[in-house]
């Protein structure tokens, strides 16, 4: 035949019988997987769109906290700001945990824990108010921070499930399925050629006895 069979393919009524099965479950299990296969791109897709608006709010945080620091260093000084800076306090754990998503765990990072203030660590009587702005800035910052790190592992999650999935319909498509329907017509063509063997044998036989 033209095309590949299942090797080792016994062309009987039996085994044509369980080629249709596999090949209506290959068929099935197609269905399913490219409904996934687009759910998942979907999904992706709105993903990346809510990225781009958390980096650039990301960006603008950044630069302001930046901003407040460079002032906040030309009215207090580097050592005084390089003293201070080592007395602040360790950042809080922040738990990591998954969400499922059709299928697919990604991370989710609870930065709700985060506190909204700190208690000062530094004198408020000799600092300026530009360093209450820049770590105020900073700390909005971190937790916008882990809210694009949250968004980036689930894209990378989902591009690598996407990139799975597509492979596998692809297989069923372009191999398994097609390699099925050769099998059937395969043994349907054998099964056919027996019955006109079978059909011409009994007719001399008849011939030959009467």
């Amino acid at each position: 035949m033209a095309g590949e069979v299942v090797e080792g393919t016994k062309p009987t009524r039996m085994e044509l019988l369980n080629i249709r099965k596999r090949k209506a479950l290959a068929k099935k299990g197609h269905k399913l997987l490219t409904e996934k296969r687009d759910a998942l791109v979907a999904e992706f897709l709105g993903i990346i769109k809510t990225r781009k608006v958390h980096r650039r709010e990301l960006n603008e945080l950044l630069s302001g906290g930046m901003d407040s620091l460079i002032r906040a260093e030309m009215e207090s000084g580097f050592d005084e700001l390089k003293s201070i800076a080592a007395s602040a306090p360790p950042a809080p754990e922040v738990p990591v945990t998954g969400v499922n998503i059709m299928g697919v765990i990604v991370p989710r990072i609870e930065s709700s824990g985060l506190p909204e203030r700190l208690p000062p660590f530094y004198s408020l009587h000799t600092t300026t108010s530009r360093l209450d702005s820049a770590v105020n800035g900073f700390r909005a910052t971190l937790k916008k921070l882990l809210v694009v790190a949250e968004i980036e592992g689930t894209i990378e999650r989902l591009a690598l499930e996407i990139e799975k999935t597509r492979r596998r319909v692809n297989a069923l498509e372009y191999i398994f399925i097609p390699r099925l329907e050769n099998t059937e017509k395969y043994i349907e063509m054998q099964l056919q050629e027996r019955e006109r063997e079978d059909f011409f044998r009994r007719k001399r036989m008849k011939v030959l006895m009467e």
